[in-house]
């Protein structure tokens, strides 16, 4: 089975890229945004991205684990057998944990930070509607810092086996996609 995890900036394109991975490579994909959302809903906590931040931080922390998440995830993943697609990874230590589990490779998405911006304002989700001043605070947020249990794009991005610019339309980006899996003998 192989594992791919996506990490990438906010709105750079790793749902896409993930839908595109699903329906042509038939990836199986598990989401952390999924499993929280699932969690706040049971505590009857509106799912939002600063409720899904501070969850997924708590729950880290709590059980002292920076890839507790993402541990979740890849044991549900383990069930289906299929290669998969785990989206989305937030901390060295996930990357840590899904090396040691097997075959895995590590995509990061990045784009211009205004273009990103509205890409998330006009797909018109309930999280995303906010000024671009939460936008760039949101990221500034997630983007760096030196607890293990909190998210570290930059880190993350920076250890990622192949790196997508995603600044142009959707036929380039899946041609970037193209590329790296014929690179990777998919």
């Amino acid at each position: 089975m192989l594992v791919i995890g996506i990490t990438g900036t906010l709105g750079a394109g790793k749902g896409t890229i993930v839908d595109y991975l699903v329906s042509k490579y038939n990836f199986s994909h598990f989401s952390v945004r999924k499993l929280l959302t699932s969690i706040l809903i049971d505590k009857g906590i509106e799912p939002n991205r600063d409720t899904f931040t501070i969850l997924a931080n708590q729950l880290r922390a709590d059980n002292n684990s920076p890839s507790y998440l993402i541990e979740m995830l890849y044991e549900e993943a383990k069930v289906s057998g299929k290669n998969c697609i785990i989206e989305s990874i937030r901390t060295t230590g996930e990357i840590d944990a899904l090396k040691e589990k097997g075959p895995f490779i590590l995509l990061a998405v990045d784009a211009d930070q205004k273009v990103r911006y509205h890409r998330i304002t006009d797909r018109k989700s309930a999280t995303d509607q906010i000024d671009f001043e939460t936008f760039k605070h949101d990221e500034a947020r997630e983007y760096k810092t030196l607890d293990p249990n909190k998210q570290n794009l930059s880190a993350c991005i920076e250890r990622a086996d192949y790196t997508i610019l995603n600044n142009e339309g959707l036929y380039e980006l899946q041609n970037q996609i193209d590329k790296i899996m014929t690179k990777i003998g998919l």
